[in-house]
């Protein structure tokens, strides 16, 4: 199954307030491991970019003078997503961004439904436990050392390694066959086994089933089993 790892830096925290997104990272995952293709893209925000949001990503609007708008990479990012489920580190916040984005230019909107919320299943999994990015991978040994700060494709790469942790480890299925029993997250699918069309032939022949009975009526003798009353 193809499923794509999404992140986005933004200028802010709310698109209602105007801010925008500045950076997508998208990681392919088929079977839940990294296929190694990524797409990447730089936006300009058309606005400014406070320094508080500055502090965390280190995107400046002097460094994205010459990024493209969201309009003008709009099909590109559409045609990498295709209509893979995506994996999203609290997906309500990036998918408000992308769809704020899309509404500007008449796009269809990603359900969020179609998200694969990394938070929720930590959640589920860690319950009273801290859910940031960086907490997750403390707790599965990640090793976040190649980041200084916050990108939205490194963010995804990492959040790939936490969402195979969360889901199960390396090894998240074993399945010997196609007729072994499927189990879902929560649910698990039994197959019973068929019937026999016939009979199966007997083994014994007459010869040997007199002879056995011979030796259980005359040859044993004593208290067996099968002699003493109820």
């Amino acid at each position: 199954m193809r499923e794509v790892v999404l992140d986005t830096e933004t200028t802010g925290l709310e698109p209602a307030e105007g801010h925008r997104i500045i950076e997508i990272g998208c990681l392919e995952l088929e079977g839940h491991v990294p296929t190694g293709r990524s797409w990447r893209s730089y936006l300009h925000p058309e606005r400014d970019i406070p320094e508080d949001a500055v502090r965390i990503h280190g995107l400046s609007l002097e460094t994205l003078a010459s990024a493209p708008v969201f309009a003008a990479i709009a099909d590109d990012l559409l045609a990498f997503l295709g209509d893979a489920p995506l994996v999203i580190h609290n997906a309500e916040f990036d998918l408000k961004f992308l769809n704020a984005e899309l509404a500007r230019i008449d796009r269809a909107l990603i359900p969020l439904g179609r998200a694969i919320d990394t938070v929720a299943i930590a959640k589920r999994r860690f319950p009273g436990a801290r859910y940031s990015l960086d907490e997750l991978c403390k707790r599965f040994a990640i090793d976040v050392s190649v980041r200084s700060k916050h990108g939205a494709l490194i963010d995804a790469e990492l959040l790939a390694q936490v969402y195979l942790e969360l889901i199960g480890g390396r090894q998240v299925t074993l399945q010997l066959s196609p007729a072994d029993a499927v189990i879902a997250e929560g649910e698990a699918v039994i197959r019973v086994a068929r019937r026999r069309e016939h009979t199966l032939p007997e083994r014994l022949s007459a010869a040997e089933r007199e002879a056995h009975a011979r030796f259980i009526t005359g040859e044993l003798s004593g208290d067996v089993i099968w002699r003493l009353e109820a």
